[in-house]
């Protein structure tokens, strides 16, 4: 499925895949995020930390009434606070699809799949 957009020229259809790669930039550019995971790690390979062009395998985009509901598997780094990166994914994701894209996130879930030990 497409997000429509209509405007006063026509129509503009925006892919899931186009959206599940600016989540997933918006996603891997936040401090504490190591890459992104797949939604279906037992299919995918359980380890694996996707690539840029694999970024529609860790993300999920749900058609809603008035926007998108998204989820996001990501991997986070050892010794930071959780918490706080979440938070900031997901204000990151909704700033980037509003200003990219117009398109309004209503929900983000941020789904933490991991914690890696970075080599220093």
């Amino acid at each position: 499925m497409a997000v429509k957009i209509k405007t006063q020229a026509g129509t503009i259809e925006i892919s899931n895949e186009v959206i599940a790669t600016v989540v997933g930039g918006a996603a891997t550019d936040i401090y504490g995020i190591v890459g992104m995971a797949s939604k279906n790690q037992i299919k995918d390979n359980l380890n694996d930390i996707l690539r840029k062009e694999n970024y529609s395998r860790g993300v999920v985009v749900r058609q809603e009434e008035n926007g998108v509901g998204i989820d996001v598997y990501t991997i986070v780094s050892y010794g930071t606070k959780i918490s706080e990166v979440s938070r900031n994914v997901q204000e990151s994701v909704k700033y980037n699809l509003e200003t990219m894209l117009g398109v309004t996130a209503n929900s983000v879930n941020v789904l933490v799949q991991g914690v890696r030990v970075l080599p220093e």
